[in-house]
């Protein structure tokens, strides 16, 4: 039996800023959700990491960076819309018959 695949998060945020609260609370429910068990989750304070931030070149907070499985993507914003982020990482929803 093969071990089921770890979704690899790294989130940018920007202190306790409102909207970087609310991309971490958004990560975290979309990852209890379609990923338990599933997910690492890393966070960077650009405040307290500037430097680490400019090496890997995030100029807005939040962002988001899927690390693995490949491929990586980036995602900026709140992730406030569900469906278009669970697309953009490959974890598209089951479409319903009509």
């Amino acid at each position: 039996m093969s071990r089921p695949v770890t979704f690899k998060f790294r989130l940018y945020v920007a202190g306790n800023t409102p909207n970087s609260l609310k991309a971490l609370a958004n990560l975290k429910a979309l990852c209890r959700t379609h990923l338990p068990e599933q997910h690492e989750i890393e966070i960077v304070d650009v405040f307290r990491e500037p430097n680490r931030a400019l090496t890997e070149r995030i100029l807005m907070t939040p962002t988001l960076v899927k690390l693995s499985p490949a491929p990586v993507c980036t995602i900026v914003g709140t992730l406030s819309r569900t469906e278009s982020v669970l697309q953009t990482l490959g974890l598209e929803l089951p479409t319903v018959a009509a």
